[in-house]
């Protein structure tokens, strides 16, 4: 992935700290104006394989989406516009968000747009204290902010229910340039992993894309593949990935030594819960992610190690059946 950054959004204050903290995280960034100003965009590199296999050339596709930050002053300003507008004012000519919005889906190829507002719980303080200073007569607080327009929350809420109906544009409001580097790589890492994602939404079962049934695992006399059956019956579950049964194979090779652990727990809580802290790692470098078992397929798989009611749903593909694991695995 290549971030493409607007020099627009270098020329902040801590613009020079936003691209270091970026290039911190091993992202690949370039300086280059972009058609919407103060924006972030994404190219993917595609290799194109040649006849024999090698990789004979390599171009880059764009992503479709685009960051752009815009200055709260901005913001304000468009937000009371449309409250204006609302309340039956003259607005020709003025500019709110759903204009701007426009303008940007208009400028950007079609991307999708996303818009990050820094400072607006600061502003909101800002104006709590104006309010109490006013009350007490300080007028000098009162010049100080007579530049700023006045909104309130419930003008911004309205403002962006309002966009997102009419555009599908949705804001980001971040209150440190460090929250904003963070964010751009949240968004990085997010435009990165979905195409693995949507090929991953495309199967109807997370191990067909390994391109074998459960009914292909071969098992031999000294024992060889009963991992990869155990790992199987767990992936039954609906909304379980190789990843995660893997992640519990890990821990609990057999389910044997998951019954053991079962009778060693001294509540019936803690043997529903010992494989929720399992952690789970999927992807590599800058896409990697972790996450927990959690509660719910930690309960299931417990329910099913355990349970002697015949007719008790544990959302499992019941279509799917390994052949080659006996009964005596302590399964109901």
């Amino acid at each position: 992935m290549l971030l493409s950054i607007d020099p627009g959004l270098l020329e902040e204050d801590v613009g020079g700290e936003t691209l270091s903290a970026l290039q911190a995280t091993q992202s690949s960034c370039v300086v280059e104006e972009q058609a919407v100003g103060r924006s972030v965009t994404w190219r993917r590199r595609r290799v194109q394989p040649g006849a024999g296999g090698e990789h004979t050339s390599e171009d880059w596709v764009e992503e479709p989406h685009v960051l752009v930050h815009v200055p709260l002053e901005g913001f304000l300003s468009m937000v009371h516009t449309y409250s204006q507008e609302v309340r039956g004012a003259d607005t020709e000519g003025q500019v709110t968000l759903q204009s701007f919005s426009q303008s940007i889906l208009d400028r950007s190829a079609g991307r999708i747009p996303a818009l990050v507002v820094m400072g607006l719980e600061q502003y909101f303080r800002t104006q709590r204290k104006r309010l109490v200073t006013e009350q007490g007569g300080d007028r000098p607080m009162r010049r100080k902010q007579k530049s700023r327009v006045r909104v309130s929350r419930v003008d911004v809420e309205v403002a962006l229910v309002h966009l997102q109906l009419t555009t599908g544009v949705q804001v980001q409001f971040l209150e440190t340039w460090k929250e904003f580097a963070d964010h751009i790589n949240r968004f990085t890492k997010a435009v990165a992993e979905t195409p693995f994602k949507r090929g991953r939404e495309k199967a109807d079962i997370s191990f067909y894309m390994e391109n074998q049934g459960s009914r292909e695992v071969k098992v031999d006399r000294s024992g060889k593949g009963l991992l990869q059956v155990w790992s199987r019956q767990i992936q039954q579950f609906n909304r379980v990935s190789a990843d995660m049964a893997n992640a519990i194979v890990s821990v609990y090779p057999s389910p044997w030594l998951l019954n053991q652990a079962y009778q060693e727990c001294s509540s019936e809580r803690e043997r529903q819960r010992l494989l929720a802290a399992i952690p789970v790692r999927r992807g590599e470098g800058v896409t990697s992610s972790t996450r927990k078992i959690g509660p719910q397929l930690s309960k299931r798989v417990y329910l099913q190690m355990t349970s002697t009611d015949p007719n008790l749903s544990l959302e499992i593909h019941d279509s799917l059946h390994v052949e080659t694991c006996d009964r005596g695995d302590g399964g109901p």
